[in-house]
């Protein structure tokens, strides 16, 4: 049995006793950083009375993921499995969703326990009130597709989450700054740790103010929907992006609500009929 387990994402008093429970019955654990599930466990022991797992700790990422699979497959069925990204919810901007994926495939049990999660905890926190929302993750580090899914944070009818590293904060307020410096933008730094801080304001005046800012940190983005006479993306505008196909379906895919492979189908089918 393999069991999703959320973590606390700063404050480790946010930890579930049902999650400490399954913890000490774990004979497996799955961690997107070995060192940083330990610590954490240590915390809870040492602090809530939490008895220590005998267990076996295994790395699982984005780099070891599909190589792991084969040495586990057995585990994942004959013993307490426990996957933990290193904060909040697990699959979410994280490797595990290729252990769901497995699962499904492989017809192993495996439960999802809820917990914390810093998108939806800052977007309850952001004010907008537009009802929905469309996570985003984080964007491409550099190139024409970030530019590509920019403008795509951009033309959401719903408010746009995602996250960024302190590193590219910055860059990223004066991206906002360049291309729709009236749009209102929430931040949240840090949160539910000691020097959590939020901010909203217009992107203009917020890329203004980050220029002086200690930018350190975890943030959490949420980017204002788009006015409602702004144009929406055509497939056509989308297809002229220099950017691979597969790229383009996602994008046409998180526009449209269509799954990428149907995109994709479209994009090939609409380039085919327009050479």
């Amino acid at each position: 049995m393999l069991t999703f387990i959320p973590t606390p994402i700063g404050n480790p008093a946010d930890i579930t006793i049902r999650a400490m429970r399954l913890f000490e019955e774990a004979e497996l654990f799955l961690c997107e950083d070995t060192r940083n599930t330990k610590h954490l466990l240590q915390l809870l022991t040492d602090r809530y009375g939490m008895i220590m797992p005998n267990a076996i700790f295994l790395s699982f990422n984005e780099h070891n993921g599909y190589d792991r699979l084969s040495q586990i497959a057995t585990d994942l069925k004959e013993k307490n499995v426990v996957y933990v990204s290193d904060a909040g919810m697990p699959v979410i901007s994280d490797p595990g969703v290729i252990l769901v994926e497995y699962c499904q495939k492989n017809s192993v049990a495996y439960d999802v326990l809820p917990g914390a999660n810093a998108a939806l905890t800052a977007y309850v926190a952001s004010g907008f009130n537009e009802g929905g929302f469309v996570f985003l993750g984080f964007l491409p580090h550099r190139g024409k597709e970030r530019s590509a899914k920019l403008k795509v944070s951009l033309d959401q009818d719903f408010v746009a989450i995602l996250y960024e590293a302190p590193h590219r904060l910055l860059k990223f307020l004066e991206e906002l700054a360049n291309l729709a410096p009236d749009r209102e933008i929430f931040l949240a730094k840090e949160l539910t740790k000691k020097y959590q801080k939020y901010y909203k304001n217009r992107a203009s005046i917020l890329f203004e103010e980050f220029k002086s800012e200690n930018i350190r940190g975890e943030w959490v983005v949420i980017i204002e929907p788009k006015p409602k006479s702004d144009k929406t993306l055509s497939l056509e505008e989308i297809v002229a992006f220099d950017i691979s196909p597969k790229e383009k379906a996602k994008l046409l895919s998180e526009i449209s609500g269509k799954s990428p492979k149907e995109c994709y189908s479209e994009i090939m089918n609409f380039i085919k009929t327009n050479r």
